[in-house]
């Protein structure tokens, strides 16, 4: 079995999706983002990852209302992202509901502040976003690209003692091609150590089902969901 995990991306409070991270191809599904999570605890979901676009952009997080919203009325387990470049913002997304936080391009700027918040807040904790593009790290929205390989940037990580990374395709996010399946294969044998959530192009149940043989941990589900490639009745014999 594997973490299988639905996304909901916010602006402005409402949930949409963007193709390849681009903020001028964005499409709006639903203006109730707690009706959209409760659709999915109803079918056996357990997990929930939510991304603030919005407070990627402002570089502090602008969405927790939704996140306190989600948490006081589901059971479900949040991962919240998106805005995260303070020891103040994450505290502030531990209070308003998450259980976990995902530290994104502030873990390629900043890696003495998100090791000091591994030790501080545990490894189960703090999730680290992996968002790459070709064979290298993503930052900023996913607006720059950086000269940092991927896999030397978990291999990094994992020596500080992190667990857990997403590792997002940014060039397949959106699209419903396919996940980057060869990547994600490639991390497994050369850094078992780490748990591997694969996100970005997951568009059918052969797709997790490939995942599922690789051995990743999770699979983020994004656009597939709501453009009804994958149902959620498809996704109840993944669950755990």
């Amino acid at each position: 079995m594997m973490d299988i995990t639905p996304a909901i991306d916010l602006i402005g409070g409402q949930c949409v999706r963007l193709t390849e991270g681009d903020f001028a191809q964005q499409t709006t599904y639903d203006s109730n983002p707690l009706e959209v999570a409760k659709r999915f605890e109803a079918h056996g979901i357990k997990r929930l990852h939510l991304v603030d676009l919005d407070g990627a952009r402002a570089r502090k997080p602008v969405n927790l209302n939704v996140l306190e919203s989600i948490a006081a009325n589901t059971n479900l387990i949040i991962d919240f992202g998106g805005g995260l470049q303070s020891d103040e913002a994450v505290q502030q997304a531990f209070d308003a509901g998450a259980a976990q936080i995902t530290a994104g391009s502030i873990a390629v700027r900043e890696p003495e502040t998100v090791k000091d918040w591994l030790l501080r807040y545990g490894a189960d904790k703090i999730i680290i976003g992996a968002d790459f593009k070709g064979s290298n790290i993503a930052i900023s929205a996913w607006t720059e690209e950086s000269k940092y390989p991927l896999q030397e940037f978990i291999s990094g990580y994992v020596k500080t003692g992190a667990k857990v990374f997403i590792c997002t395709d940014v060039s397949k996010d959106g699209k419903l091609q396919g996940p980057s399946h060869n990547t994600y294969r490639h991390l497994r044998l050369t850094l078992p150590e780490a748990d591997i959530i694969a996100s970005g192009g997951v568009t059918t149940v052969r797709d997790l089902e490939e995942l599922q043989e690789i051995g990743v941990r999770g699979a983020i589900i994004g656009k597939a969901i709501y453009e009804g490639t994958i149902s959620l009745k498809d996704l109840e014999r993944f669950l755990c």
